[in-house]
């Protein structure tokens, strides 16, 4: 098997879901051991796709694998298949990888759960439409993935139905992303019209010739971006997000780390070369994302619940990679992607891992202290919580560095201060998130006693991700890369062709600035929460309570949805409600029956059969005619 059968790494799990959901409910501990084989043939087959992509000539060359799957006459020539490029590779590594912690870790988690088959069968689908994403070398094939990602998500996000707030969750999810997906949609069908072909790489070389002109292109990328924007919960989409944590924890982490919300981040990395030529799109991308990484901060920083810290991080960190790619940079941002996604799904399953030891508590207001009763989890926790503020030397330290280097050369100090902001807050709720659930005092003592560790089947996940989220970085630079079997650090692996490769170059003022982003953050928020003392946080939010009240409702954002469809929409639908009932309903069509109606009831007294009636008419006609003649004369 070499990269050219890569699609093979889809099709276990995909048969995989396919057993479990027919005949999972019969098979011992719901099959679940199926699931987990099943991602680990992926994730060792990943070796052997990895290890045939080196060995091909060029190093670095894509390989290709398609079949005809249309053609009408010699207007119209479908082809369907993979391409495995370095991006793919990296998108391969990270899906595969969290996939499994997430399928062991779930062994624990779901324990005694009703559906637990049907749960495990999901994740199958989940992680196979994801790498058919990925790999798809065609818009049309990658839609059809990107589309059941979405439905995996409504499944998953709503698997505890019973819940109102679970099915709400699910429906807020599926109907948001769908209309980031009406734009795709509509962008798909733009780039096909003008270009005469659904491949994404026939496509990037007829914009980068110049095929398409100016505007369109930019109104199509702009479609398609909304389709990412969407998936990668951007804001005005990022209010889905949050609310999807109705699901269990350890869909969280697949969503947040590796599956659905990274699909944007990659789609964009992938049409780059299209988005440079359109002018205005790279700002587009940087300015968004800016947006996203400082609001979210922010909203973050008033948030109680455990789960929804980490959902509203995970926006913020999206936003940071979509950055990197309106920077120009797809090697900074899949870097990102990848080391965001091993302590992102680390500290997700630590979550996850304190629901069940304090017997599914996630408020903070509720935790405290946890680290002696749960060292292992509280220890690997630290090591996510210090990766995602950026200190180093763990993983995002060396990822965001190279997010600023890139931002300045492109954009310039401007940008630069607003997403400095950005990574202060980052490492403010962070560290926040991390005293006040594990450190100081128990707020409840009651949870407190009946605390414990969590079984070695999620600890061991726990371990295995936190050594990913302190070595993964190292992967930027060139001696590490040579050692792996690469051509270099990931700078070298992954590049637009007109750029070229470049080794990485540590830039000693930004790697200090950096660090002083997180130590302030960090310094900042343990000042505020030192031994989970509330009275100065409580103080400064009864200082400015507006603003804080702000933060806490999340800038008001659902509250103007929710204003928008009730004055909006439901204002429409009345008034088309009363269209349809009184114009189309009652004079429309009741009106014309009742018409007919009555002008019948006037014309049946013209034919009574009775003779008097007859000789009244032939009276009065005689006296009309009589009087018409007088007047006539008159």
């Amino acid at each position: 098997m070499g990269a050219e059968q890569a699609w093979v790494l889809a099709a276990i799990p995909a048969g995989v879901f396919l057993v479990l959901a027919l005949f999972g409910r019969a098979l011992p501990r719901g099959g679940d051991y199926l699931g987990v084989a099943a991602i680990a043939s992926s994730f060792i087959l990943f070796f052997v796709v990895l290890a045939d992509f080196l060995d091909t000539p060029g190093k670095l060359g894509p390989v290709v694998n398609d079949i005809q799957w249309s053609k009408i006459g010699d207007t119209f020539d479908l082809r369907m298949g993979i391409y495995v490029d370095p991006i793919t590779i990296v998108m391969f590594a990270v899906v595969v990888t969290v996939a499994l912690m997430v399928n062991i870790f779930s062994i624990g988690y779901m324990k005694g759960e009703p559906r637990y088959h049907w749960f495990f069968a999901v994740l199958q689908l989940f992680a196979a439409s994801m790498l058919m994403l990925v790999m798809a070398d065609n818009l049309l094939l990658l839609y059809i993935s990107w589309e059941l990602v979405g439905v995996c998500s409504f499944l998953l996000i709503g698997f505890y139905w019973e819940k109102r707030s679970a099915t709400e969750a699910a429906k807020k999810a599926f109907i948001t992303t769908r209309i980031g997906d009406v734009g795709l949609l509509i962008g798909i069908i733009l780039l096909w019209r003008a270009g005469g072909t659904f491949n994404i790489q026939e496509l990037i070389h007829l914009a980068e010739e110049g095929h398409f002109s100016q505007p369109y292109l930019f109104t199509a990328l702009a479609f398609i971006f909304i389709g990412c924007m969407g998936k990668s919960a951007q804001v005005p989409f990022h209010v889905w997000l949050p609310d999807a944590m109705e699901g269990p924890t350890p869909v969280s982490a697949l969503i947040h780390a590796a599956t659905m919300v990274v699909a944007g981040v990659y789609l964009t990395a992938r049409l780059l070369p299209m988005f440079e030529v359109a002018d205005g799109m790279l700002l587009t991308v940087t300015i968004v994302g800016l947006i996203t990484a400082l609001l979210t901060g922010f909203i973050a920083l008033a948030q109680t619940d455990i789960k929804k810290v980490l959902a509203y991080s995970t926006v913020g960190q999206l936003g940071f990679m979509f950055i990197a790619l309106g920077a120009g940079e797809p090697a900074v941002a899949m870097f990102h992607l990848m080391t965001h996604a091993f302590f992102k799904a680390l500290l997700f399953l630590g979550a996850g891992s304190v629901i069940i030891g304090t017997h599914h508590n996630q408020e903070m207001d509720r935790l405290g202290g946890l680290w002696k009763k749960m060292p292992i989890t509280g220890t690997t926790f630290l090591i996510g919580s210090l990766a995602l503020a950026g200190l180093p030397p763990l993983a995002g330290f060396w990822s965001k560095d190279e997010i600023f280097v890139a931002l300045e050369h492109k954009w310039g100090a401007w940008a630069v201060i607003l997403l400095g902001i950005s990574a202060v807050t980052t490492a403010f709720y962070t560290t926040r998130l991390f005293i006040r659930t594990f450190m100081g005092k128990p707020a409840d003592t009651h949870v407190y006693e009946h605390t414990r560790e969590t079984p070695p089947v999620m600890t061991g996940a726990l371990v295995f991700l936190a050594f990913l989220a302190i070595t993964s970085g190292f992967v930027v630079f060139h001696e590490v890369g040579k050692a792996l079997g690469f051509p270099g650090g990931i700078t070298e692996f992954i590049f637009l062709p007109h750029h070229g490769p470049h080794e990485y170059e540590l830039k000693w003022g930004f790697a200090a600035a950096s660090l002083a982003m997180a130590v302030v953050g960090i310094f900042s928020a343990a000042w505020m929460y030192w031994g989970n003392d509330l009275r100065r946080a409580t103080a400064l939010a009864n200082w400015q309570p507006g603003l804080y009240d702000m933060l806490r409702r999340k800038f008001y954002f659902d509250e103007l949805y929710q204003g928008m469809i009730d004055r909006g929409v439901l204002g429409f639908s009345y008034i088309v409600s009363w269209f349809d009932r009184y114009v189309v309903n009652d004079t429309g069509v009741d009106g014309s029956a009742q018409i007919t109606g009555f002008t019948g009831g006037v014309l049946k007294y013209l034919q009574t059969g009775r003779v008097p009636n007859y000789a009244m008419a032939v009276a009065l006609g005689v006296i009309g005619l009589a009087l018409a003649g007088l007047v006539v004369r008159g």
